[in-house]
């Protein structure tokens, strides 16, 4: 059974906008669908509240569960509110697009731009473990790599990538979401405020109190996700990895079905150890490049098909 989650009421008024409901939530955060106030635009809106750290009182006050970690949730809370004003100013075709971010119930809440579409996750799941062409997976992924190279470049990680937190727009557009588990880098885990594990995508790194996270934890997290666009589902965890490692190299797993290079590509950016992992959005790409042989263009593309539908168009 889902745990129920820790969400405000529908019609809560917060900095001039009405909530309309809870679309979900995680480890970090509650996200909701809501409208603004001034011109009734739809916008979607993420408050911090880490459920290990922190629980909503009677009152709608967000606070920390105990004394023991009150400091923790502090420094988060300060975290999300500094990286939140960064990500309002990193404007990218790929990246959800943050509006505003203020203080309201002792949190912080992140206003992002609502977009139609649909959830990859969603899609994946629709498709009942079919996978998908190569040819979706060169156009959704380098505009994201451009989306994930830009965080890089302003010392912040996603630290959450996964076909959840990636959302095709009418017209086929890929956008990275979900960004309230963004940290600064260098940095190791125990200096962390909280840790976000997403079996399957998360590396080692992720799960280690003093593990380094870097752009290679983002990539390792890419790399997972495209192999589930292949195989239909996540990968093998890297915990269970660790301790006996059966995931088969997608070079042998799926060679003929898909280009060389590219399967080596996500063979890199999922090794164990994180050194032996591409160290830049800018190595992974040129792996994904080099010695290309183009494949025959199918008579309709996956993304084709994904987007005629967003739009309501026939698919015959």
């Amino acid at each position: 059974m889902r745990k129920k989650l820790d969400s405000l009421k529908p019609g809560t008024c917060l900095d001039g906008y009405t909530l309309e409901k809870p679309l979900g939530g995680g480890g970090f955060s509650v996200v909701y669908r809501a409208r603004n106030n001034r011109d009734n635009t739809r916008v979607v809106i993420k408050e911090y509240i880490p459920n290990k750290l922190a629980c909503r009182g009677r009152d709608g006050q967000v606070q920390a569960r105990n004394e023991s970690t009150e400091a923790r949730f502090v420094r988060g809370r300060k975290l999300f509110f500094l990286e939140a004003s960064t990500l309002a100013t990193l404007k990218h075709a790929n990246i959800v697009n943050v509006i505003s971010f203020f203080q309201a119930n002792g949190t912080v809440y992140m206003v992002m731009e609502y977009q139609s579409g649909e959830n990859l996750q969603h899609y994946l799941q629709s498709r009942r473990g079919k996978g998908l062409s190569e040819r979706f997976l060169r156009t959704v992924f380098p505009p994201l790599l451009d989306g994930l190279e830009l965080i890089h470049n302003n010392d912040l990680l996603h630290l959450d990538i996964k076909p959840g937190n990636i959302h095709i727009c009418r017209g086929g557009r890929p956008l990275l979401l979900d960004f309230g588990a963004v940290h600064g880098f260098p940095q190791s885990r125990q200096e962390q405020p909280g840790q976000v594990i997403s079996p399957g995508f998360s590396p080692t790194e992720q799960y280690e109190s003093r593990g380094y996270v870097g752009p290679w934890t983002d990539l390792y997290a890419l790399g997972a996700t495209m192999r589930a666009c292949i195989e239909g589902h996540a990968p093998v965890d890297a915990k269970r990895r660790r301790e006996r490692d059966t995931l088969k190299p997608a070079q042998f797993a799926f060679r003929g079905r898909y280009a060389d290079n590219l399967l080596r590509a996500i063979d890199w950016a999922m090794e164990m150890d994180p050194m032996l992992r591409p160290q830049s959005v800018a190595a992974f790409r040129a792996a994904l490049t080099a010695d290309t042989t183009p494949e025959p263009q199918p008579a309709r593309s996956a993304i084709e098909r994904l987007a005629n539908a967003l739009l309501g168009r026939s698919s015959s």
